[in-house]
């Protein structure tokens, strides 16, 4: 059984061998919060692929569906019926949020399952955390 992770398509600005891999490494290595300083040039960099990745309302709906399935994994037969597209379709928009880090991919015989990457998402909370 291989499992497949993130690929390296974002930057990961200051990362480091202990870093998470894709968006969880990319933003907690290199974003501080908003709110604390301005991002530089490279950082806006490797944010905006990220927002841009969950910006589609399909591609933010099946990081939802994957996020809330117990276990936090789903296979990707299992994502098609309940958006009505193709798994052509839905393959795609998948192979985006793994490319972004959010999402991981396990290939298991004829199918693919998807697994939720939370600590992706504490790592973009955290930019858009207010002052403390």
């Amino acid at each position: 059984m291989a499992t497949t992770t993130a690929a390296a398509t974002l930057p990961v600005l200051g990362a480091t061998a202990d870093s998470p891999p894709g968006l969880a490494g990319a933003i907690s290595a290199c974003c501080t919060p908003l709110s604390r300083a301005p991002l530089s040039a490279e950082e806006a960099d490797t944010l905006v692929a990220v927002l841009k990745a969950i910006a589609v309302p399909t591609r933010l709906r099946l990081l939802s569906m994957i996020y809330a399935r117990d276990g936090g994994e789903a296979c990707v037969c299992e994502l098609t019926e309940p958006l009505g597209l193709t798994q052509p379709t839905i393959s795609h928009h998948l192979k985006v949020l793994v490319d972004a880090g959010l999402i991981t991919r396990d290939k298991r015989g004829v199918w693919a399952y998807y697994r939720a990457v939370p600590e992706a998402l504490v790592a973009l909370a955290a930019v858009f955390s207010p002052p403390q």
